[in-house]
């Protein structure tokens, strides 16, 4: 996270932005600027975006609000690619960005995996949480049948105590 917040650059605030949200990086690179609620501290990413085809809130860490910078337009993406601005960044920039670093031990997904792992290893909370976070479905239908609430309320609580680990000085 130091690494990515000493660049200026629009891919490694989005690949921050994905490592923040623990979210899928085509969610991230699709992301325009009408998902985005500053005030509620909420994106909105829309079911046709989504892998399981269901609208998804994702909370704003203080942390994740500020790499978003001044907003666009409402259709405008929200990290363009440097060379086209009408166009979604490729995820294998944000990869390249990782390479630059010197960090091929990464992949971009293996961020939502390191905080699934951080998440369920090092703190208190609960697994449903943890899987809302990442929009991972339940599989056993009965339960899912009466699952109809999202979480949100500890969903925030989870991405900001994530927020304030991933931009820790800890070393790993």
């Amino acid at each position: 996270m130091a690494e990515l917040e000493s660049r200026q650059g629009v891919v490694a605030r989005a690949l921050a932005f994905v490592l923040l949200t623990a979210a899928r990086s085509g969610e991230v690179r699709g992301m325009r600027w009408r998902e985005i609620d500053r005030g509620a501290a909420v994106w909105t990413v829309p079911s046709e975006r989504m892998k399981a085809g269901k609208e998804h809130r994702v909370p704003l860490s203080p942390k994740a609000l500020a790499l978003l910078g001044e907003a666009g337009e409402p259709d405008a993406l929200v990290f363009p690619s440097p060379t086209k601005p009408d166009a979604m960044l490729s995820d294998m920039t944000l990869t390249a960005v990782l390479g630059r670093f010197g960090r091929d031990d990464i992949t971009v997904h293996g961020l939502r995996s390191t905080f699934r792992d951080w998440a369920g290893e090092t703190t208190a909370h609960p697994r449903e949480v943890i899987e809302a976070a990442l929009d991972h479905r339940l599989k056993d239908k009965a339960e899912a049948a009466y699952a109809r609430g999202d979480l949100f309320g500890k969903r925030r609580q989870l991405m900001n105590d994530w927020a304030d680990f991933a931009s820790s000085t800890l070393s790993v």
